[in-house]
């Protein structure tokens, strides 16, 4: 499933892109693969970063000049009440936006306006303003 998110990312676009994994804690199974290819640019943010390559930003003020180049953001099982306000960031950034919850849990309601999208055996939801 993993492999199949990070491969529906690699393929959004078929130049470079920028793009931002928010809140990433621990987890680093679909960063470690997007880096593999020259064209992603990823940087990743979490509130406590786990190590030097994370950058620190609290997304419930976020600091948008870590996000200004940035072509898709997404974020893999973001706390409940985090979700509004990574879709917050998007809707300021005028930039598409993915999120993977836990499998079984629904997006938080405020976040009517994604959509359900099945790629293979992922499955996420997915703003997109353009």
């Amino acid at each position: 499933m993993w492999d199949d998110f990070g491969e529906y990312i690699l393929n959004y676009s078929p130049n470079k892109i920028n793009i931002a994994e928010l809140a990433i804690g621990h987890f680093y199974e679909v960063s470690s693969f997007l880096e593999k290819f020259d064209k992603i640019n990823l940087i990743k943010t979490d509130i406590n970063p786990s190590r030097e390559d994370i950058i620190k930003d609290d997304l419930t003020h976020p600091n948008y000049e870590i996000y200004k180049n940035i072509d898709l953001l997404y974020s893999i099982r973001p706390p409940n009440e985090l979700q509004p306000y990574i879709l917050d960031l998007a809707k300021k950034l005028n930039c598409p936006l993915l999120i993977k919850p836990l499998t079984g849990e629904n997006l938080n309601t405020k976040l009517k306006i994604m959509r359900l999208k099945n790629y293979k055996k992922a499955s996420f939801y997915i703003y997109n303003p353009l």
